[in-house]
């Protein structure tokens, strides 16, 4: 079995689901499903700022699993409206322009709060 690693951010969330922000097995990361909070818990307004928060959240878990951006290679998104497609599209092709890891969009009825529209994850390859 390869080695494995936990990354946590902290949340409180983790102990009570009983998950990790990211985990390592061997030279891989996956990065868990990742919505757009703030730090104080907050929620930013609207689908392009939640992506890119939550994208920062991926960068810096990916940053503590050794790993940065230029690793991933596939990301899912999670769209609870399709309307945000653009916005969200954006963010993403921001981070990921020349990168360009594979990809999925996913319609979904609802996220963990009806705040979020929008939740990320990625797998790097290190």
């Amino acid at each position: 079995m390869p080695q494995r690693r936990n990354i946590s951010s902290g949340s409180k969330w983790e102990p009570l689901l009983g998950y990790s922000r990211a985990v390592v097995a061997g030279n891989t990361v996956y990065v868990s499903g990742t919505v757009g909070a703030a730090a104080d818990g907050s929620v930013p307004e609207g689908a392009y700022a939640q992506a890119k928060r939550a994208l920062e959240i991926i960068r810096d878990a990916l940053a503590q699993a050794g790993a940065d951006l230029t690793h991933v290679v596939r990301t899912r998104l999670f769209l609870t409206d399709m309307g945000d497609f653009d916005a969200v599209a954006k963010a993403h092709g921001e981070v990921f322009g020349e990168i360009r890891p594979a990809t999925t969009i996913v319609k979904v009825a609802g996220l963990v709060d009806a705040a979020f529209v929008v939740e990320i994850e990625a797998v790097a390859v290190i």
